[in-house]
């Protein structure tokens, strides 16, 4: 019988043992088992010889990797982002990659309003002050009205587009920045598009960033683009961490060129030591904003079908690297 293998980081397991959703989707096309590994290095004969994988995102899956591979017909990343797999050595291997870019939509838009509010109306500050029996709002200076705002996204793709129409809900003036989308789609959509990443750092008082990681996007938003906005700005990132260089940002709030800061992701996550979890201003949620009950459990029966399509020689969707 094939097998089905699903590869989770060791350090924190995000599947569960028995792997009840993938296997009552994949049924008895396919055994399915799990590993635990912390990098593709920890690959047993087992792994290497199994028919497809489906691999979490912490991961990592690299062209040394890939060859050790002998009978896999597709490799699933169980999530949005693909960045953690070599997918040009997987195409040149004969091996699809492919993602599930629509899973968490609703609940990655949420979270970066959620980050949004709690930085434009400081709520964990105060709620330490009121946890603390006192009652002096401190951080009044910070606290914003949202249609006097103007939210900026980064990449207006499933994600950043379900965002700005949310922001835009909330009264912000959304304004978007991505230069591969076609002239209209500011007008289809009803949000301002600027002409250049420099012009929406410089508006932005809130900057939310909803692109991919790649040679492109790495460290985008470093110390020159960070200089660029205004000292009362916010930056809000659900993305990719490297998408923002850590050190530069993590300056910024430090030396007060930032407001604020709310990060689902960081650039080598988690954060490593004590003093940059203490940098001021900054909020970090754990990698999570893709997290609900619902969205893990179409992630996984959405990776599950892919990969029990590739065992039965069916046609694969999603694929990343044709």
């Amino acid at each position: 019988m094939p097998l089905i293998a699903i590869v989770d980081w060791a350090a924190s397991p995000l599947d569960e043992s028995d792997a009840a959703v993938e296997r009552a989707v994949i049924g008895d096309a396919a055994s399915v088992k799990r590993f635990l590994c912390s990098s593709d290095a920890d690959f047993n004969d087992e792994i290497c010889g199994a028919d497809a994988l489906i691999v979490w995102h912490n991961t990592p899956i690299t062209a040394a990797g890939l060859s050790r591979l002998r009978n896999c017909k597709v490799l699933v990343r169980n999530g949005v982002g693909f960045d953690s797999v070599d997918i040009d050595a997987a195409r040149n291997l004969g091996i699809p990659v492919c993602n599930v870019p629509d899973y968490g939509t609703e609940e990655v838009a949420d979270h970066a309003i959620a980050l949004t509010l709690a930085l434009c109306r400081q709520l964990f500050p105060l709620d330490e002050e009121a946890k603390r029996l006192g009652w002096v709002i401190r951080v009044q200076p910070k606290m914003r009205r949202l249609r006097e705002l103007v939210f900026g996204v980064v990449g207006l793709g499933r994600i950043g587009t379900a965002t700005a129409l949310r922001a835009k809900a909330l009264g912000f003036q959304t304004l978007f920045y991505d230069p591969y989308l076609a002239n209209g789609v500011d007008k289809a959509v009803g949000i301002a598009r600027a002409k250049s990443l420099d012009e929406l750092l410089e508006r932005a008082d809130v900057l939310s960033i909803h692109c991919p990681l790649n040679e492109e996007t790495r460290h985008l938003i470093a110390e020159r683009e960070l200089a660029l906005m205004k000292s009362t700005a916010f930056v809000v990132n659900t993305a990719r961490g490297a998408v923002i260089k850590k050190t530069a940002i993590l300056d910024a709030l430090s030396n007060h060129r930032l407001a604020g800061a709310g990060l689902d992701v960081v650039e080598d996550e988690p954060l490593k030591t004590h003093e940059e979890a203490q940098t001021p201003n900054l909020i970090v949620t754990c990698h999570a904003a893709f997290c609900s009950v619902e969205s893990k459990n179409e992630m996984r029966a959405t990776s599950a079908r892919i990969a029990r399509a590739a065992v039965l020689g069916n046609p694969l969707e999603n694929i990343v690297n044709h």
